[in-house]
């Protein structure tokens, strides 16, 4: 999901009805949000001293993060909620302030004035202004931890404490504002006979984008509170949500983006909520059972894995509803896209809709073809479908397609093996690197000393063969010169007719790369080789509906205008 595809802060920027609307509210109840701290009367507060041991490797006492020869950040932290918040923030400091600079550049970017940077604090802080009701107290006082180690030159956008804790519902946010671009995740798992050894595999892409620079720095992070059930998940630096992550039960917990109306007043993230399943349950009814206790502010899939029961199942939430999905017992195996199939959800126009009109679907039947092609399924096997970059009977859709399970934009791709509490997470690019094996018996036994990987590595999956192919070289250049035409597109400069044609070239059967030439030259007039470009897109595998009506609609312009 590209989070920064949105129109949403352009429209903070430029819409007059906003900005009033925005004026008109920040003041109404949002003192208390703003105010509101975690009672941190029983902790201590003093500031961990952190030990370096080199460039890539820091401890704090038992509590280590160190960086592998993958790329992956091995953090390792334990304690009481204050101490699991200033050791991560300690550890990860540098990562975390990186991180931080990362998202707040792009805003920089959308809302270069300083006025309207005001502005949009003011609608953060009104946005949020409950959301404080909604966590937990215990990670409030972890997040409070963490941001002793903020940074203070963002404090325009708010300050440190409820800047980090409005992080946590970024996820949310970006799916909740962007339901016309909405890349979502794929996830599938399989047990039983459609398994080499019969058990439990689970594999997912985690397609959150907000530009490369923000996956850079992925971080497997290793937790033992001091309440609950040890965990791994993969993080980034002043995250404590859950995105994707199994638990020392052999619980598992991923999600995926529903289709969500705009809401107007955030309420429990849903990564705070997956972050509670794995510290507290053990079984998919104790999961069912945390989630049904919060409320969330957008739509979302919790793809839940359990050893215990040895199968796995969706609960589906949202802000109106809540239904769980599991297939027959003789099934042995459980897709999740973006949309919902559970009965709660059977008449929910939304949903119907998006399933409809989205790409969802379509990737939805892609993993069921090929599960099906699959005979019995094993954790290589699981990667190469996370892998796969082709269409429906293997169709050539063009590399970077929403359609494909491999979007060439995954922040990360997982494999659980719940019931040998075993991980796969995927190194840079994409999910395409060495997926890096990790064995939970094994990194939270007591003899574990921090200094080194804890990668169990002689279980590692090797990189993709397509990273030394000319056809993945001819898609970064894509990507690269698909900025510039953007950029021209937004500040009507001029670009030469061979670059767009080497660009359209470097990708030729994704529709996406004739749509913008088509857009620049109809910008700058040129009709005709507007219609040819968007022509060409035509015939490609177009994501969804609206962008299909969108493509059909400038050729219709456009033949008007040439009188064809």
């Amino acid at each position: 999901m590209n989070l920064f595809k949105t129109p949403f802060l352009a429209l903070v920027a430029n819409s007059f009805k906003v900005i009033a609307l925005i004026l008109l509210l920040s003041s109404c109840g949002v003192n208390k949000g703003l105010k509101d701290r975690p009672d941190i009367s029983k902790y201590d507060v003093t500031l961990p001293q952190r030990t370096k041991i080199s460039d890539t490797s820091y401890s704090i006492g038992a509590n280590y993060l160190n960086k592998n020869k993958q790329g992956l950040w091995e953090m390792h932290v334990k304690g009481n909620p204050m101490e699991l918040g200033l050791n991560q923030g300690a550890l990860s400091q540098e990562l975390f302030n990186q991180q931080e600079a990362v998202f707040l550049k792009k805003i920089d970017e959308l809302v270069p004035s300083k006025g309207y940077q005001n502005i949009l604090r003011k609608f953060l802080a009104w946005f949020n202004r409950k959301v404080y009701l909604h966590i937990d107290e215990q990670y409030k006082t972890e997040i409070y931890g963490i941001s002793q180690y903020a940074s203070p030159n963002y404090d325009y956008l708010a300050e440190e404490y409820p800047r980090v804790l409005y992080f946590h519902g970024a996820h949310d946010i970006g799916h909740a504002l962007q339901d016309l671009a909405l890349v979502g995740c794929s996830s599938f798992a399989s047990w039983g006979e459609n398994t080499k050894d019969g058990k439990l595999l689970i594999g997912r892409n985690f397609d959150f984008y907000a530009g490369d620079d923000f996956a850079k720095n992925k971080i497997i992070s290793f937790v033992e509170p001091e309440d609950g059930h040890k965990f791994m998940s993969v993080t980034w630096g002043g995250m404590i949500g859950v995105v994707s992550g199994m638990n020392d039960q052999g619980l598992t917990v991923t999600i995926n983006a529903g289709k969500s109306q705009f809401p107007l007043v955030a309420k429990t993230p849903v990564s705070l909520v997956t972050r509670e399943i794995l510290q507290y349950a053990s079984t998919i009814d104790e999961a069912i059972a945390i989630a049904k206790k919060r409320e969330v502010f957008v739509s979302e899939s919790i793809f839940i894995g359990s050893a215990k029961d040895k199968k796995a199942a969706v609960i589906e939430v949202s802000p109106k509803k809540f239904g769980v999905y599991e297939v027959p017992n003789t099934s042995n195996q459980l897709i999740c896209s973006n949309h919902f199939q559970s009965s709660a959800y059977a008449d929910d126009e939304k949903n119907q809709k998006h399933i409809i009109e989205s790409h969802s679907q379509y990737r939805y039947e892609r993993m069921e073809e090929l599960l099906e092609e699959t005979e019995k399924v094993t954790p290589e096997k699981v990667v190469d479908i996370l892998r796969n970059r082709e269409g429906l009977d293997e169709d050539t859709i063009g590399y970077g397609n929403e359609k494909a399970l491999n979007q060439m934009l995954a922040h990360h791709g997982i494999v659980f093996q719940p019931e040998d509490l075993l991980v796969w997470v995927s190194s840079s690019p994409y999910q395409m690197g060495e997926f890096v094996a990790y064995d939970l018996n094994e990194v939270f036994s007591d003899g574990n000393e921090g200094n080194t990987s804890v990668a169990k590595t002689v279980l590692n999956i090797a990189k993709d063969p397509f990273l030394q192919t000319e056809a993945f070289k001819d898609y970064e250049q894509y990507r690269s010169i698909r900025d510039e035409i953007q950029k021209a597109i937004s500040k009507e400069t001029h670009l030469e007719q061979q670059l767009l044609s080497e660009f359209t070239a470097l990708n030729p059967d994704f529709w996406e790369g004739h749509y913008l030439v088509g857009k620049y030259n109809l910008d700058k007039g040129y009709n005709t080789l507007a219609l040819r470009a968007f022509e060409e897109a035509s015939t490609k595998e177009i994501t969804t509906v609206p962008a299909r009506e969108i493509v059909e609609k400038y050729i219709k312009k456009l033949s008007r205008r040439l009188g064809k």
